[in-house]
């Protein structure tokens, strides 16, 4: 039997090595290949009209579609609104980053609470959670960290973040990381914290473990 064969797509160029990590220790059966395309998120961020970058995510999706693995994905929060339509014209499945996030935070509570950093992934994070059912979300965005991350500065990021989920907890069931940036946090909040902590990459490695087990 051929080994089932994922295309990981990204946005953000840094996390190639941290997926690849990641699959190899959890996915060594898998072929997996990485597809790298930075001008749509940063698009995104500065502003561009989605009619004119979503069109490219799906030509992204399409074009990663031509070489028939088994499963893409897309890694990039921002982009999730892309991906519904890429669903549409696409015949291979694709795995949004954040749908296992989503999926185990409406199970975890009802009350949700969501950190963003970039602008781009506020709303695309809070719709994709109202898609699985959540009704009561509160949304934090915190540019600034966002900043500091791109300036190298990862202390003022990490501090501007945990502040941010001290004062969310008292007031939510779950709190959610939005972006896969985040992760690092998840167990440090998690100790610090009445209330549990999700971030996307271990989930969803969680779900390829188990749909490439079947």
């Amino acid at each position: 039997m051929d080994s089932p064969r994922i295309v990981f797509v990204h946005t953000v160029a840094s996390l190639v090595d941290d997926f690849s990590a990641r699959a190899a220790a959890r996915l060594p059966g898998v072929e997996r290949t990485h597809v790298v395309n930075e001008s749509l998120l940063q698009d995104l961020l500065d502003g561009a009209p989605t009619a004119e970058v979503y069109p490219r995510i799906v030509a992204e999706l399409q074009a990663a579609a031509s070489s028939k693995p088994d499963l893409i994905v897309m890694t990039c929060s921002s982009t999730s609104p892309a991906v519904d339509l890429a669903r549409e014209v696409v015949d291979v499945p694709i795995l949004k980053i954040d749908d296992p996030l989503a999926r185990a935070a409406v199970a975890t509570g009802a009350r949700i609470g969501v950190i963003c950093t970039a602008t781009s992934t506020f709303e695309a994070s809070t719709e994709l959670l109202r898609s699985y059912g959540a009704t009561d979300i509160s949304p934090v965005l915190l540019p600034d960290a966002f900043t500091a991350l791109r300036a190298g500065d990862r202390a003022t990021h990490d501090l501007l973040v945990t502040s941010a989920a001290v004062e969310l907890a008292a007031s939510v069931d779950v709190i959610v990381l939005a972006q896969a940036s985040m992760a690092g946090l998840t167990e440090t909040l998690r100790a610090l914290l009445d209330v549990p902590v999700l971030s996307s990459p271990k989930l969803l490695f969680d779900e390829l473990v188990a749909l490439t087990s079947r």
